[in-house]
């Protein structure tokens, strides 16, 4: 089968699917219908917003759909019209079986984990927040369970210590696009042969569910290394945030970047002490935290020296 006559129905949602979806058109695969999620309301002013994946196929006329309910007899009428050959999916919504199981050749997922490991809704900031080593991108087959199908490609990268959540998810995102078309291509000249995923015996398994509030609360009583490895794995998005008190009054901070070290003290730990005009330290169990990149409350986000420059109490201040 040559790559031009197979018949792609694409679907995903955020930026991190508009790269695959681009790399395919580029590759001269024929993309005949995108589905993305309705346009919602966000901001201050509640004005529709409209996904990132939608803004793509819009700028280059693609076929595009957005329903409220997957499982709409009239939707997935629309999708029997397209005939797609193969389904390809990125960051988007559980499927019902109708659609999975509807193109010939099968609908296919990008993953941004080395699966078995990290099923779920947040491979990447997991990889971070457990300080892992190394993350990579998979696809695999979709079937009747989350993120458990019959795996295509993988490909693995380090994870640097000056990773956070951000800068792995843009490494993902170039390796993902490419592994997508390689995907296709196998499957478009039937040289790609699915394996089975296979949960090996003494091998920890970790997984990535979806990342809530309460999540994103740093507990200064933690290990410094756990808690450096949280504000790398949150930041830019949700982000690790503490409650900075000062004068009586507690305000949430947000830290987006730092570094620690560890070292003995006697200090209460949640302790904040500012050395000069450029060091803010916290001091936990273990050592000393030192943000770089902070949040106030209210505020923009800012370097630490703008914000210590920025403090009328640099006394008596504790997070916890």
């Amino acid at each position: 089968m040559r790559k031009n006559s197979l018949r792609i129905l694409y679907m995903g949602t955020p930026e991190f699917a508009v790269a695959p979806l681009d790399e395919i058109i580029k590759s001269g695969y024929e993309v005949v219908g995108v589905v993305t999620t309705p346009d919602k309301p966000a901001g201050r002013g509640q004005k529709l917003a409209e996904s990132a994946v939608k803004k793509y196929a819009v700028e280059h006329d693609l076929p595009l759909f957005q329903p409220e309910k997957m499982k709409n007899p009239e939707f997935i009428a629309q999708l029997q019209k397209l005939n797609p050959e193969v389904i390809v999916v990125v960051a988007f919504r559980l499927l019902p079986k109708e659609i999975w199981a509807m193109p010939t050749i099968g609908t296919f997922n990008l993953h941004a984990s080395l699966l078995p490991q990290y099923r779920g809704a947040s491979p990447i900031n997991f990889a971070i927040l457990n300080g892992d080593k190394e993350s990579g991108v998979t696809t695999f087959f979709i079937d009747d369970k989350i993120d458990t199908g019959e795996i295509l490609l993988q490909e693995k990268i380090k994870i640097t210590e000056d990773d956070d959540a951000g800068s792995l998810h843009d490494k993902l995102q170039e390796l993902g696009k490419k592994l997508v078309v390689q995907t296709l291509d196998g499957l478009a000249d039937g040289t790609l042969k699915p394996r089975k995923q296979i949960l090996e015996e003494g091998i920890e398994y970790k997984y990535a569910p979806k990342i809530f509030k309460e999540d994103c609360l740093i507990n200064w009583n933690e290990p410094l290394e756990k808690i450096h490895n949280q504000v790398r794995g949150l930041s830019p998005y949700p982000v690790a945030f503490t409650h900075l008190i000062a004068t009586g009054q507690s305000r949430i901070l947000k830290i987006y970047k730092g570094h620690y070290k560890e070292e003995k003290h006697i200090l209460p730990i949640g302790t904040v002490t500012v050395e000069g005009k450029k060091t803010l330290k916290i001091a936990g169990k273990d050592g000393f935290y030192f943000p770089e990149v902070v949040q106030l409350e209210g505020k923009k986000k800012i370097e630490i020296v703008d914000f210590i420059n920025g403090l009328t109490e640099k006394h008596n201040l504790l997070v916890k």
